[in-house]
């Protein structure tokens, strides 16, 4: 479900923290929690998506280098994997994990494309494929989440979590022999990989449905 943006709204992103939803006297109430998450990710949804100042994308897709990814989990890493703020913390993870070590994704990316041709079709890492396309892509995507269609844009980092799985059970096959330990790690990376990919593409049918909350 997409949104229309029929009047410009520009709109200085005020930062979230944490302290804002988190932390209550006498302790957390998690009932109390896990509103103030989902309030959360709505609203910063709707601001985004409200907004045509490609500054406000920026800054939003920037969310976690800014805040830091600790603040961004303590916000929403609790909340259940197919909803609204799971959905966002996932794809903030995604992003991050990729600029941290974009050699490292494209070389999994690269090791599982030629077997996923429709999930590297949907992913859209451009070619020839290299460590500055592979972080295009997460910044296009999360970019899209606020500027495009949402579903969308968990559709795709689905898509590249499925490729990089697979190539991650391609690495651990070749390291089986070698490194065992390595090869376990793998395997368990690609397994967890496999149902993120399944949470994002449940959430991007629940948005198309009006369901995501």
């Amino acid at each position: 479900m997409s949104e229309s943006n029929s009047t410009p709204r520009h709109h200085k992103p005020k930062p979230l923290a944490p302290v804002d939803f988190a932390n209550f006297p006498g302790g957390a109430d998690p009932a109390r929690v896990s509103e103030a998450a989902h309030l959360a990710a709505q609203a910063l949804v709707h601001h985004g998506r409200e907004s045509t100042d490609p500054e406000v994308t920026r800054r939003l897709v920037e969310l976690a280098d800014q805040q830091g990814l600790e603040a961004v989990a303590e916000m929403w890493a609790e909340s259940p994997a197919r909803s609204l703020p799971g959905a966002l913390w996932r794809l903030y993870a995604l992003r991050t994990s990729i600029q941290q070590n974009p050699e490292r994704m494209a070389s999994f990316y690269a090791a599982g494309k030629d077997v996923a041709q429709v999930s590297k079709v949907v992913a859209g890492v451009a070619e020839p494929l290299g460590a500055d396309e592979v972080r295009t892509m997460a910044d296009t995507i999360l970019s899209g989440a606020f500027e495009g269609d949402f579903d969308v844009a968990l559709e795709r980092f689905a898509a590249f979590c499925r490729v990089v799985a697979l190539g991650q059970t391609n690495h651990a096959d070749s390291s089986e022999a070698s490194d065992a330990n390595r090869a376990t790690m793998l395997t368990r990376n690609a397994r967890q990989l496999v149902r993120t990919a399944e949470d994002l593409e449940h959430s991007a049918a629940a948005w198309r449905r009006g369901e995501l909350d």
